[in-house]
């Protein structure tokens, strides 16, 4: 036999671990320009309205920049790793969303909102930083699924109870001081659906009998999908509240596709939802006279009764062209009541053109993709459907107020995020916020020194959440041992031999190191180092 054939090959050395950038100082280079781009908006309203540049503008800067430094540090000293986009594309939506208020503010000097948005904006980068500080594992959440859908659930039958508002029962009035604590609900239900769908994705992939080509699970698993719909059928109902249901069902059906791989349940999804909105358009008042008005916007002017508010959206949406007006040179002030919270975006049409509106689709289109990009990366079942589903939250809402703004959809009443008038929707945003920024922290630190034993982790909480082991797993940590086939059996010598021997020696050694790293404490400081 030759040498080469008895002589085992050397294996080669571990890799030394990739140092990933932490792009703290991207960051905050962003926050800087989110802060400016903001006040230059601030100041062009105060110079387009009165020739000036409004006595505030020195205070509405310093204030938006303490809170993004602030926000910075909590990110840079507990989630350094976390993707350095999240934060400041946050800071600019909210800036801007201030800016516009504020403008119009100036036409209705009665009734002043930028005051109290800037201090709902103060408490949601307050949670902000709280969530970051306190919240140090995301699967920590997947302990109180229970406690998640029931206070969701109290949130969104308590305000039934208190008096419509301009139709609608989804607000809770009390001395003044009014939240809509749906918005708070949409968070705690997409915890909820992440941790029931990472439980019991391969029940709903591969157990029960086939129906026209799709996999339906057993009765057990299927009966919570379908008390969901008839949940948020029920708020429909009860609330005349279009929007709300539209997402909590959208996000479960995105959550559910996500889960299982099967373009069947979307089909299934799609065919429900629209099943429980024709029925209630038809039958509650409300919710017909808004599909009424989406389907003839100008039927209004051609009574003689002027344009209604639809109506009054599209021209503004028209009069800004492609490049807009200006801020503070529009009039979509004509919109009437809403004009601050539901029709925000036509006033960002009008004043700043189709380009205007394209930056800020293009603003949240990279807040959407970025909570994906961390979802894709993470390994845990869990991480992954709460990264998808928080950032659906924020897809869904763009694309119902949108379209509903444009007369794609019949309206909603829905917030846009950040934009907006409203402070339980941009608490909430913010808490949204902070929840990615701790889940893209988890992704990205698996690549940095000492992510071996978080991977490690991420595996064991896969086995907790049910995720079968690869049948070539060998190691017990996820990863399958490659082996040449005549290696396996002995009919292979020489070089071949000493491949499979190579693969067999990796795989072994990386699966000690790796049970290595885990047995020893796991602690990190402030700087992301293990």
């Amino acid at each position: 036999m030759s040498k080469a054939g008895m002589t085992l090959a050397t294996a080669d050395p571990p890799a030394p671990p990739v140092r990933l950038p932490r792009r703290r100082g991207i960051e905050l280079s962003l926050l800087l320009l989110a802060v400016l781009l903001s006040v230059y908006g601030y100041c062009a309203v105060g110079l387009a309205k009165n020739g000036s540049v409004p006595p505030g503008a020195a205070g509405y800067g310093a204030g938006l920049g303490v809170l993004a430094l602030v926000a910075h540090l909590a990110v840079r000293f507990r989630a350094p790793w976390a993707d350095p986009l999240l934060l400041p594309i946050a800071v600019l939506l909210n800036g801007l969303g201030l800016v516009l208020i504020y403008r119009l503010d100036l036409e209705t000097p009665y009734d002043r909102a930028a005051p109290t948005q800037l201090v709902w904006s103060t408490l949601g980068v307050t949670l902000f930083i709280v969530v970051i500080l306190v919240l140090r594992d995301h699967r920590v959440l997947q302990r109180y699924t229970r406690l998640c859908v029931a206070a969701a659930l109290i949130l969104l039958t308590v305000p039934i109870l208190f008096p419509a508002v301009n139709g609608a029962r989804i607000w809770i009035r009390v001395a003044g001081f009014s939240i809509q604590p749906g918005e708070f609900a949409k968070v705690l239900l997409a915890v909820f659906f992440a941790a029931y769908l990472a439980a019991n994705r391969t029940a709903l992939t591969y157990s029960g009998r086939r129906f026209w080509g799709l996999q339906l699970p057993t009765g057990r698993v299927l009966g919570p999908i379908l008390a969901v719909w008839l949940v948020s059928v029920g708020v429909l109902v009860l609330e005349r509240d279009l929007g709300t249901s539209l997402l909590f069902f959208g996000l479960f059906v995105v959550l559910l596709y996500v889960a299982t791989g099967r373009t069947g349940w979307i089909a299934v999804g799609l065919l429900l939802a629209s099943l429980g909105a024709v029925a209630v358009g038809r039958l509650e008042p409300h919710v017909h006279g808004r599909i009424e008005t989406w389907l003839h916007p100008f039927a209004s002017i051609e009574a003689g009764e002027g344009p209604n508010q639809l109506a009054q959206s599209l021209f503004a949406f028209a009069e800004g062209g492609l490049l807009g007006t200006g801020l503070g040179l529009g009039h979509s002030v004509l919109i009437g009541f809403a004009v601050k919270s539901d029709f925000i975006l036509a006033t960002a049409g009008e004043e700043l053109g189709l380009a205007g509106l394209c930056a800020i689709f293009l603003l949240y289109g990279l807040l959407v993709d970025r909570g994906y990009r961390a979802g894709l990366a993470l390994r845990d079942p869990f991480g992954r459907l709460l990264a998808v589903g928080l950032s659906s939250i924020v897809a869904l809402q763009v694309f119902v107020i949108a379209g509903g703004v444009t007369g794609l959809i019949p309206l909603t009443g829905m917030a846009m995020p950040f934009l907006a008038q409203g402070g339980s929707s941009v608490v909430t945003n913010w808490a949204i916020v902070a929840l990615l920024v701790r889940l893209s922290h988890s992704a990205r630190r698996r690549g940095a020194p000492g992510g071996r034993a978080e991977a490690h982790h991420d595996a064991d909480a896969d086995a907790e959440t049910g995720r079968q082991a690869d049948p070539g797993d060998q190691t017990g940590t996820g990863r399958r041992i490659e082996t040449e086939g005549p290696t396996r059996t002995g009919g292979q010598t020489g070089a071949g031999h000493q491949a499979g021997v190579r693969h067999d020696a990796r795989a072994r050694r990386e699966a000690e190191a790796d049970r290595g790293a885990t047995s020893r404490p796991h602690q990190t400081d402030g700087g992301g180092r293990s």
